[in-house]
């Protein structure tokens, strides 16, 4: 048996220069790589005080296309949508499109499941999940003596 020891650099182990460079322009493009990515809109999570926070980015999206659903301590956020294939329009490429999706959030303990409420305005939807009242922080001035 014979080893072969290869060189990772790809641009001095080319046979022919700028060749292995076509290849990855290719297959690194968009349209092939969006389609081995699932989509799901990223979510900021943030705590205050009194309340959970959780932001989700889904422009394009109308409020009634997405379902809640909270089932023991785990917050189900699903979308989805039937695309229509207009007959009209014969599209070179199509980057947007959210078909469907489901983010699932585990809530803590000292979240307070009878009082979330959901919001969406401008493409972010805006979920806040109050505190139980043993779990809000506690502030008060000490005094020094």
């Amino acid at each position: 048996m014979t080893l072969v020891k290869f060189n990772s650099d790809k641009k001095n182990n080319a046979l022919m220069p700028g060749f292995n460079d076509v290849f990855d322009s290719i297959f690194n493009d968009t349209f092939f790589s969006d389609r081995l990515v699932t989509r799901v809109p990223a979510a900021n999570i943030s705590e205050t005080a009194d309340h959970y926070h959780i932001e989700l980015a889904a422009p394009g999206l109308k409020k009634e296309d997405f379902k809640l659903n909270l089932d023991r301590n785990v917050l189900n956020i699903s979308v989805e949508q039937h695309m229509e294939n207009s007959s009209d329009r014969n599209y070179s490429k199509r980057e947007y499109s959210y078909s469907s999706f489901v983010r699932a959030f585990t809530l803590p303990d000292s979240a307070n499941t009878e009082n979330i409420d959901a919001t969406y305005t401008d493409g972010i939807l805006k979920i806040d999940i109050a505190k139980k009242e043993e779990a809000k922080a506690v502030r008060r001035q000490i005094e020094i003596k």
